[in-house]
């Protein structure tokens, strides 16, 4: 809401009389918020910008907007929160009850709060509230803030079955600002209710700013003051905002404000460029406008699900500029969860120019073909490695970038490393569950284990975090033998993930690739292995048995037929079994084989379960010897990225001699 900094006084008159405000001294904050809430970032409505505080913002407005999330399908786009900013409560001094508590306007809200969100939760949406961390909030009629109240108001919000707080910075007398947020942020976490807490202080105090120590408090900050309905004050947003992205990730967002798209101020060239560089910078969606009075083409920006996917992707990276000429000619690229990007060129000039990247500028180099997705005109081109676009003044082209040919993604946690490493998860935006950090000494290494459907050539992009000022080179060995030296240069803090390609020749089934560190720095921070072969392998990847998570087991290879090193032979228990990691391009219903033999003469079933939730129990009949190796097949729905697969035996005789897994 709009900030009058002539609110920010170091006292307040309640009822003719200055009122003190006693504080505890500055405390750094005690725990971090793990709520886990926010995991993309929130999409919603607010009123302010449509409303203020004037008459019409009211519960007709509120229950009209819950309607038309639902009738033209925003709910189904993503959109769940739906919040009521300043200006809900009566104004002070009678702000409160006798009993200390918030009380609604009854003219505005004359059912209440609970009503409303009553009403949201039956529509399978959410409902948020506003109040400030001060004495007052920011409109200058005075309605009571949060300052002093902070269990008291979360814990009514939580009986009103409030999703969403934006805690404002006006008449805050001067309190220190981690100390009033972190307040607030104990006091929701008390109520046990998942609410989502979004600050809203500005980036105005400090050092430190708020995106240095607002992970730690809420789900999402303000970096900026209030936004308005015009392309100078959108754009200056967003140029401040974008030179932000170490600090943004799953659970915790920058905001540069809400969204403008649908008040009229701007074309509609200028809200599609909105909107584009919203989402690539996985800013909050937040719709600002009246939605029972915009035009058709606001509904037509706001639920392109092609944009929204960029902000909504669940590897949680803000997209970070990758030119700038100086001029006004912007490109920015952001790393998808499934090895895709999403480029935006932006021209921020009011005179059409053709703009241009390429592949190994956004990280996706290396292979001989790409598919172009314009984001905006649903045009699908392919590319061998160039991006351009004649782009008009203000406006913004906005692509998915894919490679062609089939990627499996392997997470470095489950690949082997130099004994004193570690997998870590302290810096976001990784993929899987964390990230390997060797140690720092020269001969450090990761070695991943990968299977290729057929010989060939393949591209190895490898994703990492170098927050040091220097390179981190290694050597890359593929199959013992030696492939070069590949940089790590520095990414500008250890949250900012980049790509290096490495083009190699790899073996049909399995093949080791080493990184080794040359320097005393280690190997970089490395998050995930993808390989890419060219489509004509027949997309079917083998993950050998071996090579997988083996619970009550032993590889041998005393019985011939196998592939790769050997098989699994399980004990004769109920219980043993593999776990294999595996990757999906795509994702959905996928084939699964395993190859096994059975020397016995009864049936050896095993449990398949697929990321942590058993889903069948597959037959393992006997195969008349136990160098007789058969397949079953099975399909399995997997998710984009990586996977789990785990066989579990579910009789005393144990499963099968477990050879490999296929997928694909």
């Amino acid at each position: 809401m709009r900030k009058l900094l002539s609110a920010l006084a170091s006292s307040v008159l309640v009822a003719g009389a200055a009122v003190a405000i006693t504080v505890a001294a500055p405390v750094a904050p005690a725990i971090a918020l793990e709520n886990g809430l926010a995991r993309t970032p929130p999409m919603g409505f607010n009123n302010w910008n449509a409303t203020h505080c004037e008459a019409d913002f009211n519960e007709a407005m509120v229950l009209g907007i819950i309607d038309i999330f639902v009738n033209q399908g925003l709910r189904e786009a993503g959109y769940k929160y739906v919040n009521l900013d300043d200006c809900w409560a009566v104004p002070a001094p009678n702000s409160r009850d006798g009993n200390g508590n918030l009380k609604p306007d009854p003219v505005r809200f004359p059912r209440g709060i609970k009503f409303l969100a009553d009403y949201a939760h039956a529509r399978n949406l959410k409902l948020g509230i506003y109040t400030s961390a001060g004495t007052k909030t920011c409109n200058t009629i005075g309605f009571s803030g949060g300052l002093g109240h902070e269990q008291q108001d979360a814990a009514l919000f939580a009986s009103w079955g409030v999703d969403y707080l934006k805690y404002d910075n006006c008449n805050n007398q001067g309190v220190d600002a981690q100390l009033r947020y972190t307040t607030m942020r104990d006091a929701l976490l008390a109520t046990g209710r998942p609410i989502v807490y979004s600050i809203c202080e500005w980036g105005r105090t400090g050092p430190p700013r708020v995106w240095e120590w607002g992970k730690n408090v809420g789900n999402l900050w303000r970096t900026t003051g209030d936004i308005s309905d015009n392309w100078t004050s959108m754009i200056g947003k967003a140029q401040f905002n974008r030179g932000l992205p170490q600090w943004a990730g799953p659970g915790h967002w920058n905001d540069p404000d809400m969204l403008e798209v649908g008040n009229g101020g701007m074309t509609g060239t200028e809200y599609r460029t909105h909107f584009s560089l919203w989402a690539i910078m996985a800013a909050p969606l937040l719709i600002g406008s009246d939605l029972r009075s915009v035009n058709a083409d606001t509904f037509t920006i706001l639920k392109n699900t092609d944009v929204i996917a960029i902000d909504q992707d669940t590897l949680g990276r803000q997209g970070v500029v990758i030119s700038n000429d100086g001029a006004g000619h912007v490109i920015y690229s952001k790393a998808l969860a499934n090895g895709d990007r999403a480029v935006a060129l932006s021209n921020e000039t009011t005179t059409t120019a053709t703009m241009s990247t390429n592949v190994n500028a956004i990280g996706l180099g290396g292979s001989s073909s790409y598919t172009l997705k314009d984001l905006w005109s649903k045009v699908t081109s392919t590319t061998s490695g160039t991006i351009s676009a004649s782009v008009g003044g203000h406006a913004t082209v906005m692509y998915r970038v894919s490679r062609n040919g089939t990627t499996v993604r392997h997470e470095a946690e489950s690949a082997s490393f130099t004994s004193g490493s570690t997998i870590d998860s302290n810096w976001s935006g990784f993929s899987g569950t964390g990230f390997v950090n060797t140690p720092n000494a020269t001969g450090s290494f990761v070695q991943f284990t990968v299977n290729a459907a057929a010989a060939g050539p393949a591209t190895l992009t490898f994703d990492y975090g170098n927050g040091s000022t220097s390179d981190r080179p290694v050597s890359v060995s593929v199959n013992a033998g030696s492939n070069g030296t590949l940089a790590f240069p520095a990414t500008g803090a250890w949250p900012l993930w980049k790509q290096q390609t490495l083009n190699v020749n790899l073996n049909a089934g399995t093949n080791t690739i080493r990184l080794t560190a040359t320097g005393t720095g280690g190997v970089a921070n490395l998050d995930y292995l993808d390989v890419t072969s060219s489509s004509g392998g027949g997309g079917v990847v083998h993950y050998q048995a071996e090579d997988a998570n083996i619970f009550q087991g032993v590889v041998e290879s005393n019985h011939t037929g196998f592939t790769g090193t050997g098989f699994v032979n399980g004990d004769n228990v109920v219980g043993s079994g593999v776990e294999f990691t595996v990757s999906s391009t795509a994702g959905g219903p996928t084939p699964v084989k395993v190859r096994f033999a059975n020397g016995t003469t009864v049936d050896r079933p095993m449990s398949v379960a697929l990321n942590g939730s058993t889903v069948l129990t597959q037959s393992f009949q006997p195969t008349g010897a136990w160098t007789n190796w058969v397949e079953v097949t099975f399909t399995l729905s997997l998710n984009a990225g990586s996977n789990t697969i785990r066989l579990t035996s579910t009789t005393v005789n144990g499963g099968p001699n477990l050879d490999r897994l296929s997928v694909g």
